[in-house]
């Protein structure tokens, strides 16, 4: 993306074409027209290294009414895929919203990271959800054990229809909360088909926007739908402890399928990569599951070879630019 193919678009567009955060600058850098199909098709699943699954299953299946629909533990091959040996074993939950749709939430079971502090360290940092009502959301999980971190508001300083509030689960995952308030049949937000719904944006952080952007454009042919903006204090702000005028630069990119995004946020120089425990996955959001078309066809270097798992698909993991986990699964949905 270069300067000379930015064009100018109002802040209030941008949010209504993306649902993310709030935003004072926009800077798209291409027309909207998209000419090339991504190779990242959708979102499939959150996974949330966790060190008490049984807290993660009390707190979303009471008060975000998702359900589990798989317990097993990590068998050797996924673990290898993954990377992280001294995963093999450990015991994980699949949740699936009330909605039914077949989109996830993973927790693994970790060991405990001392000190870790989610929205801190590079890699992916929050799971962006659809809901219908995001007040009565709220009023619900103001009595919940998750931690509420801002909202609810209303996006662009309260004159976007787009209305969302953050919430910090047990293993400190970061959720979005995310509603349209306005006319649902123009809106390019999923439409929720529940109260909560399925993940529609992840969130990715590390030190180089134009690093990460660069990776996930090339390696999966995103094009130029994308943007990139900027917003000031915030969440990460308050997350970080830094002041209130500080000035995030921040990017978005979609995946084929509308409803499907990866927001990138650049954390500054003094921030770190996620810790873990030794062979584990990491705390938080620890990895991101996408769906594509074809493996072979992305070029990427994966930590090791595709396995078959996940209903005799192939799927694989690799390391990217902020160090963050991404697997991917193999899916001919067109």
């Amino acid at each position: 993306m270069t300067d000379a193919s930015r064009i100018d678009l109002s802040r209030k567009a941008f949010l209504s074409l993306t649902g993310a955060a709030a935003v004072t600058t926009v800077l798209p850098h291409s027309p909207l027209a998209q000419e090339s199909k991504p190779l990242l098709s959708r979102i499939k699943m959150a996974t949330i290294g966790a060190p008490d699954l049984d807290a993660i299953e009390r707190w979303y299946t009471t008060w975000l009414h998702y359900t589990v629909m798989e317990r097993s533990t990590v068998s050797a091959e996924i673990a290898t895929s993954w990377g992280t040996p001294n995963t093999a074993g450990r015991p994980f939950i699949v949740m699936q919203s009330a909605a039914k749709d077949d989109v996830y939430i993973r927790a693994v079971e970790i060991d405990p990271v001392p000190g870790y502090k989610a929205m801190t360290t590079w890699g992916w940092n929050a799971i962006e959800i659809i809901v219908d009502d995001v007040d009565a959301l709220h009023k619900g999980l103001k009595t919940s054990e998750f931690t509420h971190l801002a909202g609810p508001a209303n996006l662009f300083g309260g004159t976007s229809s787009i209305r969302a509030v953050q919430y910090a689960g047990p293993a400190q995952e970061v959720l979005y909360l995310t509603c349209e308030t306005g006319d649902r049949s123009k809106s390019t937000l999923p439409l929720p088909r529940g109260s909560v719904d399925r993940p529609f944006i992840m969130v990715l952080a590390g030190p180089d926007l134009g690093a990460m952007e660069s990776f996930y454009k090339d390696a999966f042919n995103m094009g130029d739908d994308g943007f990139r903006f900027t917003s000031t204090g915030g969440l990460i702000s308050k997350m970080q402890g830094r002041p209130d005028d500080q000035v995030y630069n921040l990017g978005l990119i979609r995946l084929k399928e509308p409803g499907n995004n990866i927001e990138l946020d650049e954390y500054p120089d003094d921030t770190e990569p996620r810790p873990s425990a030794e062979g584990q996955l990491p705390p938080g959001v620890a990895m991101t599951t996408f769906n594509v078309e074809d493996l072979d066809a992305t070029g990427i270097d994966f930590i090791s070879t595709p396995i078959i798992e996940y209903g005799g698909k192939r799927s694989a993991t690799f390391v990217g630019p902020a160090g963050e986990l991404t697997e991917l699964i193999e899916d001919k949905r067109s």
